[in-house]
């Protein structure tokens, strides 16, 4: 008997994530489900799933970069976003980092199981409610997310993002096991890249790139 294929969920709705479980394990085999970012990376990187399922509004560490990581751990791995966000950029953004999948949470249950089978054949799989030429044109585009990325390093966009998330020094060092002053310290340099001159301007900057929601 062949073997199922592994599935690992992100999303910080528990009931959303739990309600994917269900719709998933008759098929295939659900490794875990985790709530943020971060532990998204850390745990792909252990279990070795073969699909990732993932919400792009994601605390401590937003699906976007979370799931880039986890292509670069796991090149073979597929992406599938499942996600409120029905911003085209957004989208675009995702497939250009290496997702295989792009859903609504408006979609029919049946589509995830859909999207899931697709992608393990090789194939994409897109929302009927996203419009794919538009989609296709932006991919070919060097738009500003693709830009924005390489202005600061990901240990850097971890901090800004705890930091627009409204952590302090304290709480940001205790996450990403780093001492408060090295954190000061990439607070000064974010700053300084972005040109930002207060916390209202490195939450303005997070919420533009889709880092954290508005």
């Amino acid at each position: 008997m062949p073997s199922r294929s592994r599935i690992l969920i992100a999303d910080d709705h528990y009931l959303v994530a739990e309600l994917c479980k269900h719709l998933l394990e008759p098929e295939f085999d659900v490794v875990d489900i985790v709530g943020d970012g971060q532990a998204l990376v850390r745990t792909a990187s252990q279990l070795k799933p073969d699909v990732v399922v993932v919400d792009v509004g994601m605390p401590a560490l937003n699906g976007l970069d979370a799931g880039q990581r986890v292509k670069e751990l796991l090149s073979a791995v597929k992406l599938v976003y499942l996600t409120m966000n029905t911003d085209i950029e957004v989208a675009a953004e995702a497939f250009r980092r290496g997702a295989s999948g792009y859903l609504l949470k408006t979609c029919a249950s049946s589509e995830l199981v859909l999207a899931v089978r697709d992608v393990l054949r090789g194939k994409t799989y897109l929302s009927p409610g996203i419009p794919k030429d538009d989609l296709d044109f932006l991919r070919r585009q060097p738009k500003s997310l693709v830009e924005e990325t390489e202005r600061l390093t990901e240990r850097q966009r971890e901090v800004l993002q705890l930091l627009a998330e409204g952590k302090v020094m304290k709480e940001v060092s205790g996450i990403l096991n780093m001492t408060a002053r090295t954190v000061a310290f990439h607070k000064y340099r974010i700053m300084e890249a972005l040109g930002a001159k207060s916390n209202a301007d490195l939450v303005k900057y997070a919420v533009r790139n889709h880092m954290i929601a508005a």
